[in-house]
């Protein structure tokens, strides 16, 4: 099976030896806050959100979990991916307050 690896240049990427997001066969794993690209597609591609079947959304402060949920939904609201938010002690760094994954399957 073809695996396409997916950088954004983040200095922790090479140290931790990870990809932002992999894509192997019709699967694609989104990880951090990168997960779409501004024309909606996942990791730049042209792969549509509507092929998201998961997400997981880790929130550093749960009483927030009303505005990150709405963000979520403005995004997803017709698609309604399978989901679970998170609280977490903290991120990889201080201003990052919410880190979401996307799962996707997306025609070969």
């Amino acid at each position: 099976m073809k695996r396409e690896l997916y950088a954004t240049g983040t200095p922790w990427e090479p140290v931790v030896g990870y990809s932002r997001a992999v894509r192997a066969g019709p699967f694609v794993f989104v990880s951090g806050t990168t997960a779409t690209a501004e024309d909606g597609s996942i990791v730049g591609q042209g792969d549509p959100l509507q092929d998201v079947v998961r997400t997981r959304m880790y929130v550093v402060n749960i009483d927030q979990w009303e505005q990150v949920g709405r963000a979520h939904g403005d995004f997803f609201k017709d698609i309604r991916p399978a989901t679970s938010m998170v609280e977490v002690s903290r991120l990889i760094a201080p201003e990052i307050l919410v880190e979401i994954e996307a799962d996707a399957v997306v025609p070969s």
